[in-house]
């Protein structure tokens, strides 16, 4: 089992339409990140309704973290934030701007305590003991950098403290603007689980939430299966003839180059002397899964993975080719690691 996890951005406005998606995840150590200070959220019912949605969280063994300002304490009619973390059965909370920080750790909080890590460069110390989460980004163009969050994350890290970011969502978007709520800008319009999975390996983040309000079947087992074993899982659509290869364990050989994925265990097609007929020899471009063919001699049954475009070829034939918006999984394949194709979403 990963010692990263998974979590959900969960709002009182969109609770309703959520409760279904979270009623298979409960009991499964995952994680719910949800805000009190959300002006347009605000009616007459607003206290009672995050108090039940709050207690169906805690009822169905989600562990919850809510983003809090001292409004929101005014707002519940507390005194402080200890007594409001009990009476919503929170497990952590997340501090928004308006907090004295050296006011709050006199507080007595028995809880954990997150920090805004997009902004910490003006936070002033770190905290081991605390979790360091990252915005998201509604507008399009507003996502961090990867440089400034790469800087970011390596100054939390250093003192072994907890990092949380973001990714988009596939299925339903939240409003107003429906273009994805990611933390990095470049992961906006791509696959959430190739989004999960650059979070982890690229970035080490601990936690990683979406920030939609839904994720679709297909990408939330894509997640759940990384987090279960740690092997990347390429979404493919082969043909009949190569549906063999699905599902199959396979290695990055440790000496393929830096722009192309050569499978180890692709040579016993060769060894065994499998004749492989030419056909569609096209452009390879990058996310193209080859094979070569008969008249590549002794390596014909090799499979590679393209990571940048190559020319025609007609020893190689083009047996599938990987969606771009996972073409980041690609980088996340290390030499040596284990991997295999699955098929792709119909």
């Amino acid at each position: 089992m990963s010692n990263h996890s998974l979590g959900f951005a969960v709002y009182v406005s969109t609770f309703q339409q959520q409760r279904q998606f979270l009623e298979k995840l409960k009991f499964r150590n995952i994680r719910i990140f949800t805000s009190l200070h959300i002006s347009e959220e605000l009616n007459e019912t607003y206290v009672q309704e995050v108090e039940e949605m709050c207690e169906w969280l805690d009822e169905n063994g989600f562990w919850v973290m809510a983003d809090v300002s001292p409004l929101t304490l005014t707002r519940f009619n507390e005194e402080n934030l200890s007594s409001l973390i009990t009476r919503l059965n929170l497990d952590n909370v997340r501090l928004d701007f308006g907090f004295d920080l050296s006011k709050v750790k006199l507080d007595g909080i028995p809880y954990g305590v997150t920090y805004n890590a997009s902004t910490i460069l003006k936070e002033g110390p770190l905290n081991s003991d605390a979790f360091y989460m990252h915005n998201f980004y509604p507008r399009p163009e507003t996502g961090l950098d990867e440089g400034f969050f790469l800087s970011l994350n390596e100054r939390i890290q250093v003192l072994s403290a907890k990092t949380m970011a973001f990714i988009a969502g596939d299925k339903q978007k939240r409003g107003p603007l429906h273009e994805g709520l990611p933390t990095l800008e470049s992961h906006r319009s791509l696959a959430p689980y190739a989004q999960f999975v650059d979070l982890i390996k690229k970035y080490k983040i601990d936690t990683v939430f979406l920030g939609d309000v839904t994720l679709s079947d297909y990408e939330l087992d894509l997640i759940m299966d990384y987090l279960n074993d740690q092997i990347i899982r390429l979404p493919i659509m082969f043909s009949e003839i190569n549906k063999n290869l699905y599902n199959q364990l396979y290695t990055v050989r440790v000496d393929s180059p830096s722009n192309l994925i050569r499978v180890q265990e692709s040579r016993q097609y060769a060894q065994q002397g499998q004749e492989v007929e030419p056909h569609h020899m096209v452009k390879r471009v990058r996310g193209s899964v080859t094979m070569d063919n008969k008249n590549y001699k002794r390596y014909s049954g090799e499979i590679q993975i393209t990571k940048a475009d190559y020319p025609q070829d007609e020893r190689v034939n083009t047996i599938g080719k990987l969606n771009q918006k996972y073409h980041l999984l690609l980088n996340s394949l290390y030499n040596g690691e284990k991997f295999m194709f699955v098929p792709a979403a119909q």
